[in-house]
């Protein structure tokens, strides 16, 4: 199996905020700025890579019956440690990201992956795919995040490059979510044609 190709799957065949459109809620709620972006995407690459690789190594030991709640209980357990992490070491963006933490347990792109993949290859494979879609949904939403601070409040990453007269407050309200996301999806399906 090549990693490197479960890598690049994961960034731009089955990018989940471009191609596959899963994890919408998250991706226009905290994509207000770019550190709320990368920070999302981060935390919930974490879970995704632990998870998908705990379930590779428990799948033979799972009945069918009860393999969707063993997985929940999976994620939950590392969304459970990401949380109590953040909450002491990065207490501001825990406290601005709030509620979307604790809903990476039953976020679709997760428990899609774990059923899709996780269940059906070794350990390492799995990794790499946590890799690679995670990767993919960080990339996706910090370029969210890195486009709507831009025109919303003329900053990346807290760094000012416009004056306060040329921003668009639409973009950092939920609408700009949306027209910014539209946007972004016709620009990758342009290039990836």
């Amino acid at each position: 199996m090549n990693y490197i190709s479960i890598i690049k799957n994961g960034i731009i065949k089955e990018n989940p905020t471009f191609v596959l459109m899963l994890g919408m809620c998250p991706t226009l709620a905290t994509t207000t700025s770019a550190i709320n972006g990368l920070s999302m995407g981060l935390a919930t690459m974490f879970v995704l890579i632990c998870s998908n690789v705990v379930i590779s190594l428990i799948k033979n030991l799972t009945p069918d019956m009860v393999r969707i709640p063993v997985f929940i209980v999976v994620i939950a357990s590392f969304v459970t440690i990401l949380q109590m992490v953040m909450q002491a070491f990065v207490p501001g963006i825990y406290a601005t990201l709030g509620l979307f933490i604790p809903l990476i347990v039953v976020n679709c792109i997760i428990l899609g992956r774990a059923e899709a993949f996780a269940a059906k290859n070794g350990a390492v494979a799995s990794l790499m795919d946590g890799v690679g879609i995670g990767l993919g949904f960080t990339l996706g939403l910090t370029l969210l995040g890195i486009c709507r601070e831009l025109l919303g409040a003329g900053s990346i990453f807290g760094f000012t490059l416009l004056p306060e007269t040329y921003n668009l407050l639409m973009f950092v309200l939920p609408p700009g979510a949306f027209i910014t996301l539209g946007f972004l999806v016709a620009i990758v399906n342009r290039i990836k044609n």
